[in-house]
């Protein structure tokens, strides 16, 4: 709050100044008139006590009527002095001229700021003054009421900039709180279901095969390892995926839960902010396919076509879900929806004829968002055991 307390301090000061200029002036016409110039210097000190109030941010959220009511009370503290000690005490109706430019809507507030300018410009004509004297008189209230109007406005802008920078904080905070759950609802949701995939088969294999079960053993601590590369990577913001890798992976993954897999990645090296977000798509249709049906096959191909690269998952066992494009996406295809958005893609999802759910992820091969920071490139793995039916091709470190 330094900015703000400063920008107020600096206001302060200048409106004292002015009060110590006008005071000084008083004190020079009036020498010798004792009364007078005690009755001035009480005038002066109220009328900058309601100029500081009037400039602050609350005077200027008044009703009309309490406006008007100040405004009338600090013309009747500026010119009266004037009018019963026939005094030109200096600038002392610039502060008005600062409060009608203040509390007064624009189309007001400039031609009453002229109109007081002109008022002491003809009042000191009137006292037969010179004509150094009368633009004295003149140029000093515009210039003084100008300056308090523009030192008052610059103090709220401060204000404004710093109540504006603490909210983008806080908005960044709860960017980056969105940003962290999102991650590892979509990162970790695949390990996981992986390893207790995987520890169904060993459970299985334990006792009939279990030259097969160390396999999977082995296979888990590497989903394991993957999960925890996946947390370190969460925390440290590095999102880079490959897509191929990621095929790869499922492939495993998939024969651990005894489900024909059809995989066809031909998609060549994709840019990495593309390739990030369909292997997040990836992993997230993979993951609701394991939970959520009671999938024997699935189809997994990504093609380019164009500008446009197309990743399709599309597996059966979902009859009795009862899974629409009603637009109840939940937070898993929700987050995917916010990522392909944010490069200018498109994601739908929905049943098709005979009981079979397609999920389709379309992204430009140019995104539109910006290229991530460089990421340190995970450890990647593999089930062990394939039996599905694979095609991978292209650069999985793109």
């Amino acid at each position: 709050m330094l900015a703000p307390r400063l920008a107020q301090g600096i206001v302060v000061t200048v409106l004292t100044g002015y009060g110590i200029i006008t005071l000084l002036n008083a004190a020079f016409t009036l020498r010798g008139r004792t009364r007078e110039l005690l009755v001035c210097g009480v005038a002066v000190l109220v009328l900058y006590a309601v100029q500081l109030f009037l400039t602050s941010n609350r005077a200027r959220r008044w009703s009309t009527g309490r406006k008007c009511a100040a405004l009338a009370v600090q013309t009747v503290l500026t010119f009266l002095p004037v009018i019963w000690l026939d005094l030109a005490w200096g600038s002392v109706a610039g502060p008005l001229c600062a409060s009608v430019l203040l509390l007064a809507p624009p189309r007001i507030a400039w031609p009453a700021f002229g109109g007081i300018t002109l008022v002491v410009l003809l009042w000191a004509v009137s006292k037969g003054g010179t004509v150094l004297d009368d633009a004295y008189m003149a140029i000093s209230t515009a210039l003084t009421g100008l300056v308090v109007y523009g030192l008052t406005r610059l103090t709220d802008l401060v204000k404004e900039v710093h109540e504006a920078r603490a909210k983008m904080a806080r908005m960044a905070v709860n960017q980056e709180r969105l940003r962290f759950a999102r991650d590892l609802h979509d990162l970790l949701g695949y390990s996981l279901s992986a390893i207790s995939l995987k520890c169904e088969l060993i459970t299985r294999l334990v006792v009939n095969n279990p030259e097969r079960a160390r396999d999977e053993v082995a296979s888990v601590l590497g989903v394991s390892r993957q999960a925890l590369a996946d947390v370190r990577m969460v925390a440290s913001g590095y999102r880079d995926m490959s897509l191929a890798s990621e095929a790869e992976s499922v492939v495993g993954v998939m024969a651990a839960a005894d489900v024909r897999a059809e995989v066809d990645i031909d998609c060549g090296r994709l840019h990495p902010l593309v390739d990030t977000v369909l292997a997040t798509a990836l992993r997230e249709g993979v993951t609701n396919i394991l939970r959520h049906s009671k999938v024997q096959s699935c189809i997994i191909r990504a093609t380019v076509d164009g500008e446009t690269v197309e990743l399709v998952l599309e597996n059966d066992g979902v009859d009795a879900i009862g899974l629409s494009d009603s637009g109840d996406r939940g937070s898993g295809l929700g987050n995917l929806d916010a990522r392909l958005t944010a490069i200018g893609g498109v994601l739908s999802a929905g049943l098709q004829s005979r009981g079979r759910f397609r999920l389709t992820a379309r992204a430009p091969l140019r995104p539109a968002a910006p290229e991530p920071p460089e990421a340190v490139e995970p450890q990647r793995y593999r089930g062990a055991g394939i039996t599905a039916d694979v095609r991978v091709s292209g650069n999985p470190a793109a």
